[in-house]
């Protein structure tokens, strides 16, 4: 596994530097760039239960970039709004097997017995597209925050054999999310020395269990080719006011999800005697949440739209909850009404979708009270198709505080208020 991930990081990198050299060769002024970085990083441990399983830290992120950005001279409206953004793909190769993770005997593990070896959390690739915007650009410096959503892969997974302690990973394919803040010093003509501080994210979604998540945090350095920007310094020569129209409408939106349930990893994991065949296993059902919401958003800027929304859910797990509560006295309905704030950032046909809601309904039982808050946060990409009045298809990750509820799949179709 290690020597195939060193051979698809040295074949991305040098497609990223044969990339480039052919865009340059068709294109006097190339739209083409590429990045190196290095991310020396710890798994951030505020968690309670983190901090007491993480028993030794420290990890190393190298990164490569094929970047892409719109010049001045290409009339682009959304790249212009954006103030020049670069699109990128990359590949992260995450060095993650020093991270030692063990629970010991003072850990509460209810009928759980700690077991005599230690857990390495191992490497993975992120492979994932970037967004990067710049909010301040001279002729020396450029300061900038970066969005990665893509796919992680992992050669270490939790199982009851021989990773038990691993809460982090429970899937060979995970999602992955980045975030970062950078500065970069133009040193020479089309190069440029780059540091920040990055922040990675893998997790299941809860498509698997358990999901913890391996979270990392780190400053960032590493050299950056771009030989566009001087074309970049010179926007304001090309800047061109394009018209927008503001428009109302009603967004209607059918959602289709799955999850696994964090009580019955609670089950095998802690309340399971240990000569029982499902000790520790983490073979659980899915289970399936649908939704329907009602959107009434104002689309203000070419750039967002914001508004406001009521979501119906249908919990289809709710009559296993019921069963899992009984004779506790506590109320359950398969059906939850929350009430949601919503923002939609846009470029060209695709957005990135965000919702904050409180619940208005929501009865699932005592259990659900270890994992479930009275709000709920959705994040998702979408793509717009404008021959089709601009129905959009979607995937999209719902969370109680940060920590995953389902990953689904959604249809929104826009109603215009004329």
């Amino acid at each position: 596994m290690r020597r195939l991930i060193k051979r698809i990081c040295g074949l991305a990198l040098c497609f990223a530097v044969v990339s480039v050299a052919g865009a340059e060769e068709n294109d006097t002024i190339s739209h083409w760039g590429a990045q190196l970085m290095l991310n020396p990083c710890i798994v951030p441990t505020m968690d309670s239960e983190i901090k007491e399983l993480v028993q030794r830290n420290g990890a190393l992120t190298i990164g490569t970039q094929l970047r892409h950005v719109s010049l001045p001279k290409d009339q682009d409206p959304f790249a212009q709004d954006y103030g020049y953004p670069t699109f990128a793909l990359g590949l992260n190769y995450n060095s993650y097997n020093h991270i030692n993770l063990h629970r010991d005997e003072n850990a509460d593990l209810g009928k759980g017995l700690p077991v005599d070896y230690h857990t390495a959390l191992g490497n993975s690739l992120s492979l994932y597209a970037s967004f990067e915007r710049a909010f301040f650009r001279n002729r020396r410096w450029e300061t900038d925050y970066q969005f990665n959503i893509g796919l992680g892969f992992s050669n270490r997974k939790y199982n009851r054999h021989n990773q038990v302690d691993n809460l982090m990973i429970s899937s060979s394919i995970s999602i992955y999310f980045g975030a970062a803040f950078h500065a970069t010093y133009r040193f020479a003509k089309d190069w440029g020395l780059k540091g920040g501080i990055e922040f990675n994210h893998h997790s299941s979604g809860t498509i698997t269990r358990p999901n913890k998540g391996s979270n990392t945090f780190g400053p960032t350095l590493g050299i950056v080719y771009y030989p566009y920007y001087e074309e970049l310094l010179k926007a304001d020569q090309y800047k061109k006011y394009t018209e927008f129209n503001p428009k109302k409408y009603w967004n209607i939106t059918a959602t289709a999800g799955i999850c696994t349930l964090y009580q019955d990893w609670l089950k095998t994991q802690f309340e399971t005697e240990p000569d029982d065949p499902d000790y520790r296993s983490n073979d659980f059902k899915h289970y399936a949440v649908y939704a329907v919401q009602a959107d009434y958003m104002r689309r203000h800027h070419r750039r967002w739209a914001t508004g406001v929304g009521i979501d119906l859910y249908y919990l289809t797990y709710m009559n296993h909850i019921r069963e899992m509560d009984r004779g506790n006295g506590t109320r359950h309905c398969p059906l939850s009404i929350g009430v949601s704030a919503k923002h939609e950032a846009f470029y060209h046909h695709i957005s990135l979708a965000m919702s904050f809601g409180f619940y208005a309904l929501r009865y699932a039982g005592k259990s659900a009270g270890k994992v479930e808050q009275p709000f709920y946060e959705t994040i998702g990409v979408k793509y717009h198709f404008p021959k089709l009045n601009n129905i959009a298809l979607g995937a999209f990750v719902r969370a109680h505080a940060f920590k995953a509820d389902h990953t689904g799949i959604s249809v929104s179709c826009p109603v215009y208020i004329r």
